[in-house]
């Protein structure tokens, strides 16, 4: 059983200025798992995401099947899948109503709750920030992530 005692709760108008200085900190591997992706938020992430790359830290990004979705979700995250994967993100599709909503830094670090970490806009959220090895190992093995990262 684990047990979270350095944990501390964020919204949407919190989250992502703390989200931003963990990543900018990261030293080996994030991994984002936002079924819903938009041009607007990942715009607003791209300069995190080009500094994290130029210093070879891995990205990984799990995301709900294009097809999945309605216009004009469908055609952004196409665009988004096809950019990430030209600049050396790695992008995991999901079948099968995708839905879960997370990060993970250098397996240290999980953050996890209602909001879609690429695409949130005007939605009321939480996310719960969790600074645990042991729990976000926990989430990776849950997950069946190993194989792919």
């Amino acid at each position: 059983m684990s047990c979270i005692s350095d944990s501390k709760l964020y919204d949407e108008t919190n989250f992502y200025q703390k989200f931003t200085e963990d990543l900018l900190r990261a030293k080996h591997e994030v991994v984002i798992e936002s079924p819903f992706i938009t041009i607007d938020r990942v715009s607003k992430l791209s300069s995190v995401f080009k500094e994290l790359l130029s210093r070879g830290i891995k990205i990984y990004v799990i995301t709900r099947d294009p097809s999945e979705h309605q216009e004009p979700y469908m055609s952004e995250s196409e665009q988004i899948i096809q950019r990430f994967e030209q600049v050396g993100i790695q992008t995991l599709i999901c079948s099968g109503n995708h839905h879960r909503k997370l990060a993970i830094i250098d397996r240290t670090i999980l953050w996890e709750g209602s909001l879609n970490i690429l695409s949130q806009n005007k939605s009321r959220e939480i996310m719960r920030r969790i600074y645990s090895t042991k729990i976000a190992e926990e989430m990776i093995l849950f997950l069946k992530l190993n194989q792919y990262l």
